[in-house]
């Protein structure tokens, strides 16, 4: 209860303005320079010891407790936006055309430094804490360079958590499951090759145009046919490019999309089959057939124990619900969860004010939950390090 009329006396104000600071000032993965400075002047006014350039612009601040301890603990937030439009119109919204933070980013930095300036007051645990402010999570992969550059061999963590917020879920909602919680994403990349020509005489070229046609239709089957209806898989495709004039039959179409599984077996399936299907293809349709298939993120698995624990805190705080199933999105604190035990939260900020989803040039993140998220990260800090 202290913490909740510290949070409500001292920081909550301050916190609300430092979130709509870095909205308005959004910036785009590997590029947060702006906002990994601020991060970084917060945590020295606090005492606590920051390491910066981590994975280009993540940083580290390391906050020691009061007791003697040897656990450790990483909490991670990301700090990157989004290159779309925003559209709200609200006071603090993004100042740099074509960038703004619409999957809430600059809300789990606040909620991380609101942690941080609670536990720094009164460090009373045992151990090490690990703030990890990660760079680049939308697409570019910050965790794994983070990784890559030695983060946990310079911060070690007995386990690590991160922290997102979630519109489908009731404001202040608190809910994770053990398994996976998020999906892996691929991305593919298919060029089609013919011969092009005039569109008049179509039997002295073969068709890249008609092959893709039929290629589309066949992926689509991958997930209904070949892979078990009680596994979990989406198949999308969401480009199609080819041709310039009407009467020209062009010499290459490209074809591409993304596959969201939780299975690396099922992973394996869906490459495997797009592969035999390409093949049908090259001889059916007398194409080339050249694919590109990126595993850009695998998916975010929770260790059981560790989200039973998140579960136990969060049912201390409020509204605790175990997720009943996973989402196809995709997030890369899975890389840190192959490295280190740990979960992914999600925190609800759906309301009626607070509707629009994650990614959407309307959305904005609830400042509302920033208590709800800033109490969670004190009470998992102080469960495991004891």
């Amino acid at each position: 209860m202290g913490d909740q009329v510290q949070l409500q006396a001292d920081i909550l104000t301050d916190l609300v303005a430092l979130r709509r600071e870095i909205h308005a000032h959004p910036e785009l993965g590997f590029c947060e320079r702006r906002t990994a400075r601020r991060i970084a002047d917060e945590l020295v006014s606090m005492g606590i010891e920051v390491h910066e350039g981590i994975g280009t612009t993540g940083l580290v601040g390391v906050l020691k407790g009061r007791r003697e301890g040897s656990r450790t603990l990483g909490l991670r937030a990301d700090m990157d936006a989004l290159p779309i439009q925003e559209m709200t119109n609200l006071p603090w919204a993004s100042k740099t055309p074509g960038s703004f933070h619409g999957c809430g980013h600059d809300g789990h930095v606040a909620m991380l430094l609101g942690a941080a300036r609670v536990l720094a007051a009164d460090p009373d645990f045992a151990g090490t804490l690990h703030l990890i402010f990660q760079p680049a999570e939308e697409g570019l992969g910050g965790a794994r360079v983070m990784i890559e550059e030695g983060l946990f061999d310079r911060f070690p963590c007995d386990r690590v958590y991160a922290l997102h917020n979630w519109p489908g879920l009731p404001a202040g909602t608190i809910s994770t499951r053990p398994g996976a919680i998020m999906g892996a994403a691929d991305k593919f990349r298919i060029t089609l090759t013919g011969k092009g020509g005039h569109a008049a005489i179509p039997q002295d070229s073969p068709d890249a145009i008609l092959a893709a046609a039929s290629l589309v239709q066949q992926l689509n089957t991958i997930v209904s046919r070949a892979v078990a209806p009680s596994a979990s898989a989406v198949l999308s495709i969401t480009q199609i490019h080819g041709g310039h004039a009407h009467n020209v039959t062009p010499a290459e179409v490209m074809v591409g999309g993304t596959v969201r599984s939780f299975d690396p077996v099922v992973q394996d399936r869906i490459e495997e089959r797009m592969r035999a299907i390409l093949k049908g293809i090259a001889t059916s349709f007398e194409v080339e057939c050249m694919l590109d298939y990126d595993r850009y993120y695998p998916a975010t698995i929770n260790n059981p124990q560790a989200a039973a624990d998140v579960l136990e805190v969060a049912a201390t705080l409020g509204t605790a619900e175990l997720a009943p199933e996973p989402a196809p999105t995709s997030e890369d604190f899975s890389f840190m969860l192959q490295q280190r035990p740990g979960a992914y939260i999600w925190l609800g900020q759906g309301s009626h004010t607070h509707g629009a989803p994650l990614h959407n040039p309307q959305y904005d993140f609830n400042d509302n939950v920033l208590e709800t998220g800033v109490r969670l990260h004190v009470a998992l800090a102080r469960h495991w390090l004891k």
